[in-house]
């Protein structure tokens, strides 16, 4: 395919563009920052005109795509101020959904998150392991924008039955460099209970994103993608009964699996993380 990547400079971007390429895919990465070179473009997503004009085509790199993955974002709370937060981020995913549609483009996967699950669950969650099955529980600016936009892909989809919108809600994005840290956060449970002790490779989200590309459907659908194991080596069992007690169990927690449930993706996408930080470490 050829495949625009917006926020193809960010730090699970780089890792995307990297691998969808690998994979022979034709890769353009579109971005306010990047690297010149045969496959970036420099764009305010943030103008519809521009952002429009780039997917459109590009003198001398491109007349057009095949599907848009979409991760240019304020990738986290508390980086800008929420209303910025908030201006920038619902502004670009709709430039972009809504020029994707305007070019023919009826593949769509980006980049919600697993903060729609209630983080940092100082609500305890519903059940552990938790999954897509509940309703979202956006607790900050940037959470809720990314509800509001898994509620507008949902209304995209329904105005136009052709399109397909895949929104994969990425766990805390982590690096081979990162791991190194990984040892030191067994000694406090609660200092990673914010996203119940989850992380994702950014290799494995891009092999999530691959699958979700490849996937033949139309409509919107959300699914969890985080690692198959957790930053700890506690037991789940030690963790849950310390920090979340009482809350009720959806399934087996298993030794160290994760508690951001990858069943979904796994079972339709046919995801399947194949790095852990136990690896590197």
């Amino acid at each position: 395919m050829r495949i625009a990547v917006t926020g193809g400079s960010g730090k699970l971007g780089r890792t995307v563009v990297r691998e969808l390429a690998s994979a022979g895919n034709e890769v353009i990465n579109l971005d306010a920052v990047g690297e010149r070179g045969p496959g970036f473009v420099k764009v305010d997503l943030t103008d519809f005109g521009e952002t429009l004009d780039a997917i459109l085509g590009v003198q001398d790199k491109h007349d057009g795509f095949d599907a848009i993955v979409h991760l240019a974002a304020i990738p986290a709370p508390g980086i800008l101020s929420d209303v910025a937060t908030f201006h920038n981020n619902i502004r670009v995913t709709y430039n972009v959904f809504h020029a994707a549609q305007r070019a023919g483009i009826r593949n769509i996967v980006y980049a919600s998150s697993e903060t729609v699950l209630g983080l940092p669950f100082d609500v305890p969650p519903p059940y552990i392991p938790v999954d897509e099955d509940y309703p979202a529980r956006p607790e900050s600016t940037y959470s809720l924008v990314k509800h509001l936009e898994e509620q507008m892909a949902i209304e995209l989809v329904r105005w136009d039955p052709s399109l397909k919108i895949v929104a994969l809600r990425f766990s805390n994005v982590m690096v081979p460099a990162d791991y190194a840290e990984f040892p030191s956060f067994d000694a406090d449970a609660r200092g990673r209970k914010w996203n119940l002790w989850g992380y994702i490779d950014a290799r494995d989200g891009a092999q999530a994103i691959q699958r979700a590309l490849e996937w033949d459907t139309t409509g919107f659908d959300r699914f969890i993608i985080a690692a198959a194991d957790t930053v700890m080596t506690r037991p789940n069992a030690e963790l849950v009964e310390e920090v979340f007690p009482g809350v009720p169990l959806k399934g087996e927690l298993g030794v160290n699996d994760t508690l951001l449930s990858i069943a979904k993706a796994r079972r339709v996408l046919g995801y399947a993380p194949q790095h852990s930080w136990r690896d590197e470490v």
